[in-house]
């Protein structure tokens, strides 16, 4: 599956827009066709969005997820859903994350959603891509890997620690991401923040082991893709920024792409890409999802061109530092716009 040379893309989320958050806080007002009419109309703003900053690759924004991870727990069975954090109010956090009692065997019959969120995205999407202009862009689905989604689950007798939460988790996650490629999905982020955040603390190599025995069924099977990063909720990291403790163990992850934050680390141990470009393409966040800063395109372009030095261009994508939900649409539409402008830059520079 070819790519284009520097690809510009995203890594799953996109704000809200106003008019969906208020929604959602009054759902019981809306009959069911309001619902989805709701949902269409927000994933083509997001879609809109990204195909207006001129993106090689779009998302549907996550627009059906309270976030990349936490909405997931509407589809498994077995466990009790708690109905409020216990800190609600003062500074961000993670506590104010609900965490979920496991009172049955984890299951999912009817998957994690992710399938009929793609087929919404294509037919969504369908319109502008074959509106011509310039080359189409690629469609991507992104979906929590295992131990991230064991996150919020509280160990019990039969799942005894986050480990065996982990296990019970993995083929749930396997064979969603084995429908998504069924139903034509090319373009796969399996994202795992979470073992970037404890692979300070534990052993790096289960993590992988963990990683490669979720995706064995897919890989090869579509352009497949992890994100590591440190944390985003509410703007917040929850784990010592550092990606010296995931490698050389990393560099066997059974995916294409590696995507890397570093902007908001003022591109401290970028030297890394030079090492995950020698097995793989490396994605490197270049735009600060934490920051409202809005980089300009100069900004971009001097970032890419510092990446290059440390890696070969037909190795290289960039994107923000991670999903950009935590960011409010302004800034995220003028962030996007300027990667894809800073990059063009580049790509003239060397004669693309």
């Amino acid at each position: 599956m070819s790519q284009p040379l520097l690809k510009t893309t995203v890594i799953g989320s996109y704000p809200f827009p106003g008019w969906l958050e208020f929604a959602c806080q009054n759902l019981n007002q809306f009959g069911e066709a309001d619902r989805e009419e709701l949902i269409d109309d927000a994933v083509t703003m997001a879609i809109h969005d990204q195909w207006d900053a001129g993106l090689d690759v779009i998302t549907d924004g996550e627009q059906t997820r309270l976030d990349f991870n936490l909405s997931f727990y509407g589809f498994l069975e077995g466990i009790e859903l708690e109905s409020a954090p216990p800190r609600r109010f003062g500074p961000p956090a993670h506590d104010q994350r609900a965490r979920h009692r496991v009172v049955g065997e984890l299951r999912a019959p009817r998957g994690l959603g992710v399938v009929r969120d793609f087929e919404r995205l294509r037919r969504l999407a369908a319109p502008m891509l074959s509106a011509g202009g310039r080359q189409p862009a690629r469609l991507k689905a992104s979906v929590p890997g295992p131990y991230t989604l064991s996150g919020r689950l509280i160990p019990n007798q039969r799942y005894q620690d986050r480990f065996g939460l982990t296990e019970a988790c993995l083929p749930i996650v396997r064979n969603e991401l084995m429908a998504l490629v069924i139903a034509g999905c090319q373009e796969i982020c399996v994202d795992e923040p979470s073992m970037s955040c404890y692979a300070h603390r534990e052993n790096p190599d289960r993590f992988v082991d963990i990683f490669n025995r979720t995706v064995d069924p897919i890989y090869r099977r579509c352009r497949l893709s992890t994100h590591l990063c440190f944390g985003n909720f509410k703007g917040r990291a929850v784990g010592p920024r550092r990606y010296a403790p995931m490698f050389p163990a990393f560099h066997d992850l059974l995916v294409d792409e590696i995507h890397v934050e570093m902007a908001s680390r003022e591109f401290a141990e970028l030297e890394i890409i030079a090492q995950i470009a020698k097995k793989k393409d490396v994605a490197v966040g270049i735009i600060d999802v934490k920051s409202y800063y809005v980089e300009t395109v100069e900004d971009v372009a001097a970032r890419v061109r510092l990446c290059m030095k440390h890696a070969p261009a037909e190795r290289l994508s960039f994107a923000p530092d991670c999903g950009l939900s935590q960011t409010a649409r302004w800034a995220a539409k003028q962030k996007l716009k300027n990667l894809v402008e800073g990059v063009k830059t580049v790509r003239k520079g060397i004669g693309i």
